[in-house]
């Protein structure tokens, strides 16, 4: 099973959240972000040959580890597209089937490619999704709701250790508005991610990231199912 962990924030160490392969699980709702289903090597190229199915096989997985009341996609569901490719439809009519299998709620709260969403989703849809004091939102633009804490993706956010470049997770205390914010990395594993090494809060397209030294990157070590934590980016940077 997953690390359970304790992230910053008022009343956020009463409550149990876990990592696992790129999602967060936060109470009963598990949450996704970046899947940009249907990127390919460029433009509006298809996904290789079994990259859909790997990726509703390990989506499954988490749903069926967890067997969450809901799950929340934070934001760019989709690739960018001028039309969706049948392997699209594929795809996420098979992330749909695994929710529905296990009972889950499935809800997308939509990012910037999200542009022909409906053409694939006809599904419930929220800007912003709370969950008890947290929001869930895709983090491309500033929330219009407070919260003690946001998860958010949109960055897709990797880190550089000994040469290896890893997806990591980003949890920081009083990033927005005094608030926590807690960026998950992109669960497409085509996504290249950036790397977040030497990046200052100018350097993030999320305007939730206020200042970039006090995010400490988690990273999900999938072999041995455990996290790894880090120190903040101000202290990892002296330490590299």
């Amino acid at each position: 099973m997953p690390d359970n962990i304790s992230l910053p924030g008022a009343d956020w160490t009463a409550m149990t959240a876990s990592y696992d392969d790129r999602a967060l699980l936060l109470w009963e709702t598990l949450v996704v972000a970046d899947l940009h289903v249907g990127r390919g090597t460029g433009g509006n190229l298809e996904l290789p040959v079994g990259s859909g199915s790997d990726m509703v096989q390990r989506f499954q997985s988490l749903v069926e580890r967890h067997d969450p009341a809901e799950v929340v996609i934070a934001g760019d569901l989709l690739h960018s597209f001028q039309t969706v490719p049948r392997s699209v439809e594929s795809t996420v009519a098979g992330l749909k089937s695994a929710c529905q299998a296990a009972g889950a709620r499935l809800l997308v709260t939509p990012g910037n490619h999200d542009t022909m969403l409906d053409s694939v989703w006809d599904g419930p849809t929220e800007t912003t999704y709370r969950v008890g004091e947290t929001v869930v939102c895709h983090g491309h633009e500033a929330p219009d709701v407070d919260a003690d804490r946001y998860v958010v993706g949109h960055d897709h956010p990797t880190i550089s250790i000994e040469g290896q470049r890893q997806p990591c997770y980003l949890v920081g205390s009083g990033q927005y508005r005094g608030s926590d914010v807690v960026m998950l990395p992109s669960f497409n594993r085509l996504n290249a991610g950036v790397e977040v090494n030497e990046m200052r809060a100018s350097d993030f397209q999320s305007p939730l990231v206020t200042d970039a030294d006090r995010l400490e990157p988690v990273v999900w070590d999938e072999s041995g199912r455990e996290t790894l934590s880090f120190p903040p980016l101000g202290e990892f940077r002296r330490m590299l």
